[in-house]
């Protein structure tokens, strides 16, 4: 049975409901995007407007869970309905849908995940995305495979909605070829007065958020609760712990006072009595970022800024997506603060100083520019999209680390090379973690247990700075650990997507061993010596143990890596445990790999069979390389190295040299001799076997071969070696260095030239020899290439300061009717 939904009931006293024929007209044509501040409404009334149009579900995506259940109980309140019966959600491992829910209200990775598994959305009428301007990672897939199933689906409505958005970037992106219709409900806030309130030290050190920061923002908000006494308080904190950390400072200050905590990591059961009406008693509340959208917190009148986010980002010390702490937008600032003015004016105090406000980003970054891209590219595999190729998504994928992050999904044997999934890739996206822990809960589950595999990968997934893993298990199991709750449920989550395998007799070292290698196989460390500090990552990756590791880990030969740090000089292993190198080989299967690598440096070409585990390097054997491997070793080594690893002898250097003139002067036929073209025809004129042989290459002949029969012929005329001159001497050339401008010179000496007028060309007469005519000393005496103007203008001089000091050579007054000769005036008489 259908139940009818009263929208007059539902919308009563929201803003956007005065908005509803509107939107109603945008929903005709199957796109809408809808803009409206906090406090409008548009979360509680446009589903189920949406919903009345409809006699299929209606899902709604948030971007946390605490929302996403929140929302759904409202909506159940409004209708008077029992949860499931109209209004539902669905988290992971929660839920409350029924078959006659008409609006689901789901988290962003709920919905991503059923997409891999129904691509159609049997049953669903409508896809409502709240909240976009969050841009989540998981929400940006979402809606490019939701735009990708309506445009299959005619009957689909799609509907975008958030606070403050690019809507012509949305219209765009919604409705393709034709902009989506927008509808824009204006902000329903009251008068705000806005605070500042600065700590003097820095919020943040290298550990966190500071204890003396937290404990100002405690300050400020007993100092607001003094100066405001109306109506309760919302105090932003970035992350769960500060939450814990404030709300415990505050309840031994405030008397009077009810001050509760609201986080993500909180149980339902918190959670709802954060979010419950507190009737009369006034409250604090101290929230993480939930609270800043999709959710209404009763009675609001004074919020308190920390001015602090936790944000997604890629943890490379994990080689995951984790959270760190930064300066909130001013986009983020405006939505916290708007909380104080929904119902009547209100006050927010901001824990910065004024002049900050210009230097934050005006709105919180994409996440797609700093995540962890492992899980969201197995998604985009499932999806039957490798790498998000021509997918309509909000800000495309950065291909830098594109190619690492499927380089990991490889090494899970999730993808192929190609980067489309696999069929372990599509058990993996079955499950709702990081890939990589994923690995590890189902291929560590047969080795250690279910239920210890559950909770090793539960310790895993926590932002946790502790060296001694198995150290950090036991207190988690003891209780003593303050994450000892939300680890416990995750673990409990994690033993039921596994079969019930009973533990094994494996130590609890071995076990967090085994599935930390599972998760991480690119981060197998080998020593690189015994006794080593110094060890190489599968990965190929050198890291270093600090100097205040456990005693434990020193001098193992393997280690299984859980997190690492940057520092100025490399990387630091930060957790890890021994590893036997039987566990290593296991988990690395997808990386163990034998090959015949062929080298050649100048020399003899050499193989070797290596076995490897990733970059590690397991065995090498000598091997006699075939004659197609060998060649091409040579050929690569001397592409890449240039032609010095050749040796090119004199005689060949001399012939290119040649060549390459004829090739600046003639042009083709004439080859092109330069480094660039002659590595490109390398094969052509290297004899690559006898330099794979140790035996050199005769390269002079392998020029010659570049030549035409023609222009082989032809090379001594136009590329003479040597040319006559008077005296009868025979002078070899000195032909200019490829790539050069430079004229070929011939020096000699100056009485070898007397009665010699025109000088020599070569290249058919193209080109004219310079002449360096030197002293009987072989001293440069002048330069020229007209010999004529030389003995007519130049000579004189040139005689008289030398005839002095050369003065057994002859120096006549006319030299064009003097004897040419290479002897002295008295080898000159006696002839």
């Amino acid at each position: 049975m259908t139940r009818s939904l009263d929208l007059d009931a539902i919308g009563a006293g929201l803003p956007v409901a005065a908005h509803g024929d509107e939107i109603t007209t945008a929903l005709d044509t199957g796109r809408a995007v809808i803009v409206a501040p906090p406090g409008t409404g548009k979360t509680t009334f446009v589903p189920p407007l949406v919903a009345s149009r409809y006699s299929g579900r209606v899902i709604v995506t948030q971007p946390r869970r605490v929302a996403a259940r929140a929302a759904a109980r409202r909506l159940s309140t409004l209708t008077r309905t029992r949860p499931g019966d109209i209004a539902s959600h669905t988290v992971r491992g929660e839920s409350t849908t029924t078959r006659d829910t008409r609006v689901e209200f789901v988290t962003t990775g709920v919905l991503l995940r059923r997409l891999m598994r129904d691509p159609d959305l049997t049953g669903v009428d409508a896809v409502i995305l709240d909240e976009v301007h969050e841009r989540h990672l998981d929400a940006d897939l979402v809606v490019a495979m939701v735009c990708e199933v309506a445009k299959l689906r005619d009957d689909l409505t799609v509907v975008a909605m958030s606070a403050t958005v690019d809507s012509s970037g949305w219209a765009s992106l919604l409705g393709g070829d034709e902009l989506a219709p927008v509808v824009e409900v204006p902000s329903a806030l009251h008068e705000l007065e806005i605070e500042w309130a600065p700590a003097s030290g820095s919020p943040v050190d290298s550990r966190g958020v500071t204890r003396e920061f937290l404990r100002h923002v405690g300050n400020v908000t007993v100092e607001a609760l003094d100066h405001h006494p109306d109506g309760s308080a919302l105090v932003f904190v970035p992350g769960a712990r500060e939450v814990d950390h404030v709300v415990a400072d505050l309840r031994s200050r405030l008397e009077g006072v009810e001050v509760v905590g609201l986080s993500g990591s909180m149980s339902a059961s918190e959670q709802d009595h954060a979010l419950s009406d507190p009737g009369y008693v006034r409250r604090v509340i101290v929230s993480t970022a939930v609270a800043e959208s999709s959710l209404t917190v009763p009675g609001v009148s004074l919020v308190v800024d920390s001015g602090l986010s936790r944000e997604p980002r890629l943890d490379r010390g994990r080689g995951m997506t984790g959270l760190v702490t930064v300066r909130e937008s001013r986009a983020s600032a405006t939505q916290r603060a708007g909380r104080a003015a929904r119902l009547g004016p209100g006050v927010a105090v901001r824990c910065l100083r004024a002049q900050d406000w210009s230097g934050m980003a005006a709105d919180p970054a994409p996440e797609v520019d700093h995540a962890d891209l492992v899980a969201s590219l197995l998604s985009l595999a499932v999806w039957g999209c490798p790498r998000g190729e021509g997918m309509a998504l909000p800000t495309p994928l950065p291909q830098d680390r594109v190619a690492e992050a499927e380089e990991e999904l490889r090494e899970l044997g999730a993808v192929d090379s190609q980067g489309r999934v696999t069929e372990r890739g599509r058990q993996l996206a079955t499950v709702p973690v990081d890939p990589r822990l994923a690995r590890a809960l189902a291929d560590g589950a047969p080795i250690v247990g279910s239920r210890r595999c559950a909770e090793i990968v539960a310790m895993l997934g926590l932002d946790d700075g502790q060296v001694d893993l198995v150290g950090q298990w036991r207190q988690l199991r003891t209780g003593r650990h303050p994450d000892a709750k939300t680890w416990r449920r995750e673990a409990d989550r994690l033993a039921r997507l596994t079969d019930d395998l009973p533990a094994t007799d494996i130590t609890d070292d071995d076990a967090v061993a085994t599935v930390v290698s599972l998760a991480r196989p690119g981060w197998i460390a080998r020593s690189r010596g015994e006794g080593s500090s110094s060890y190489l990552l599968a990965g190929g990756t050198g890291v270093d143990l600090p100097r205040d590791c456990p005693p434990g880990l020193l001098g193992q030969p393997w280690l299984a890596v859980a997190r690492t740090s940057r520092i100025t000089s490399g990387a630091l292993i930060r957790a890890a445990v021994p590893l036997s190198e039987s566990a290593a080989l296991d988990a690395g299967a997808a990386m163990l790999a034998t090959e015949t690598t062929v080298t050649w440096d100048g020399g003899k070409a050499r193989g070797r069979r290596v076995s490897r585990l990733g970059a590690i390097e397991l065995s090498s054997t000598p091997v006699q390389p075939g004659r197609a491997e060998a060649r091409r070793a040579v050929l690569e080594t001397v592409r890449s190295r240039g032609l010095k690893v050749v040796g090119l002898s004199k005689d060949a250097e001399y012939l290119r040299c040649r060549l390459a003139l004829a090739h600046r002067v003639l042009g083709d036929p004439w080859p092109d001799v330069s480094e660039e073209a002659l590595l490109s025809r390398a094969e052509e004129w290297l004899d690559l076997d006898s330099l794979a042989a140790g035996r050199g290459s005769d390269a002079t002949s392998g020029l010659r071969g570049l030549l035409g029969w023609q222009e082989s012929a032809r090379l001594d005329e136009v590329l003479p070696e040597r040319i006559t001159v008077p005296s009868g001497s025979r002078i070899r050339i000195d032909y200019p260095e490829p790539g050069s401008d430079a004229a070929p010179v011939l020096a000699v000496k100056l009485q070898e030239c007397f009665g010699w007028t025109d000088g020599p060309t070569i290249c058919d007469g193209r080109v004219r020899v310079v002449l360096h005519l030197l002293s009987p000393a072989r001293r440069p005496l002048a330069v020229t290439d007209d010999l004529a103007s030389f003995w007519a203008n130049a000579y004189p001089m040139v005689r008289a300061e030398n005839r002095g000091r050369y003065s057994k050579h002859p120096w006549p007054e006319d030299p064009l009717t003097a004897i040419p000769t290479k002897r002295t005036n008295r080898a000159v008489g006696n002839s």
